[in-house]
């Protein structure tokens, strides 16, 4: 693993330890026992810190890369990993809402959506704009459960989830006609 991939993962760390909000530059560089400075040979900037953050959570929670059921049951599953991969990071969500310029993992995401809302016969401009829906939805509703509810049950909070996502699909479905 090189260094990069050390203060990386320490971030990661971090990051669930104290959340976004308390995730410094100087709390990561006391970790790695190193002072701040440091840090910007690996990572020009905190923005490029969090940036790398986003994109190994993105990559994480990648779509898959064949296709597998119906374009229906292909978003629920992309989506259900988008989820769970902002889920595994204490702030995972919130997290993914910073990025500036998204990654190779988040481009290839994104194409693999619009691909299969393509492939269902949408549009390009309905495939951008569906794909854009659904992301948002995800991570939207990423955010507000791990800021609002951890007490909620995991199955409740899964089926909310699920029909919230069958709302969306069944607009989409309608939009191709």
């Amino acid at each position: 693993m090189s260094r990069r991939d050390e203060v990386l993962e320490a971030a990661l760390e971090l990051l669930d330890e104290v959340g976004l909000d308390a995730l410094t530059t100087r709390r990561l560089a006391e970790r790695l026992g190193v002072r701040p400075s440091a840090l910007y040979r690996h990572f020009a900037s905190k923005r490029l810190l969090l940036d790398a953050m986003v994109e190994h959570i993105a990559a994480r929670g990648a779509a898959p890369a064949a296709p597998h059921g119906d374009w229906t049951a292909q978003i629920h599953s992309a989506a259900g990993n988008m989820r769970e991969a902002m889920l595994a990071y204490r702030d995972g969500a919130r997290l993914m809402a910073t990025f500036v310029e998204p990654g190779p993992a988040a481009q290839a995401s994104w194409n693999w959506f619009t691909g299969v809302a393509r492939s269902a016969g949408a549009s390009r401009e309905l495939a951008e704009l569906a794909v854009d829906t659904l992301t948002s939805y995800v991570q939207g509703f990423t955010i507000e459960e791990q800021a609002r509810k951890s007490g909620v049950p995991r199955a409740r909070r899964d089926k909310e989830f699920r029909a919230g996502l069958d709302l969306i699909i069944t607009g989409i479905k309608a939009s191709f006609s």
